[in-house]
């Protein structure tokens, strides 16, 4: 092999190996440009992820913010439906209070007229049977009514139901029981219109 030869192949070696190193730096190259995209995309990913967590935490809040104020406003509803229904049923039940306080004293004068006729030797038997049916009539509409007489002899006394307009000591009877009634009283559903007068046992 003559030198010019030699010459020739070191220097297609050094080509060749000059190429080799270029290909191999060009493949570095490419390797780190795809590593920089991948990261690149991947940021873009995580930023993308971050501001759709963000966007899904804000409309959770929203959410919950919107549901709060429907179950407020249907509790509020609710609560104006029962007054008014409470409303209404009181406005039902104590509609009639004045009327029943008035009619109170016709119930009143027909029992004072009984106890007088039960006193009396001669009384018109059709006249006192007429003030009878009277009574039990305006007692009975009362009643469907809801209008209630308290007050009996033998009661336990209730302050809040019964006033006392005496005391008396009695032998053989328990302490704070009505001896007597000297006029009824009465409640409407449940509600006191006038309290009955009554005399307390007090040994």
């Amino acid at each position: 092999m003559t030198k010019q030869e030699s010459a020739q192949e070191n220097q297609q070696a050094e080509a060749q190996s000059v190429d080799e190193h270029q290909q191999a730096d060009a493949e570095v190259a490419t390797d780190e440009s795809q590593v920089a995209q991948e990261e690149t995309l991947t940021q873009e990913a995580d930023e993308r992820l971050a501001e759709l967590e963000l966007a899904l935490v804000t409309a959770e809040q929203r959410a919950d913010e919107a549901n709060d104020r429907a179950v407020r406003a249907v509790a509020e509803m609710e609560n104006i439906r029962r007054r008014a229904a409470q409303e209404v049923d009181k406005a039902h039940k104590f509609a009639l209070e004045k009327f029943a306080n008035e009619l109170l004293t016709t119930v009143d004068n027909l029992e004072r007229a009984l106890q007088i006729a039960a006193d009396a030797e001669d009384v018109n038997a059709n006249f006192l049977e007429g003030i009878e049916l009277t009574y039990k009539g305006l007692q009975s509409t009362l009643n469907k009514f809801g209008v209630e007489a308290v007050g009996e002899e033998g009661e336990v006394f209730n302050p809040d139901l019964h006033q006392a307009m005496s005391m008396q000591a009695v032998e053989g009877k328990d302490n704070n029981t009505i001896l007597a009634v000297m006029q009824k009283g009465y409640t409407l559903s449940g509600r006191l219109l006038r309290p009955a007068m009554v005399m307390v046992v007090k040994n």
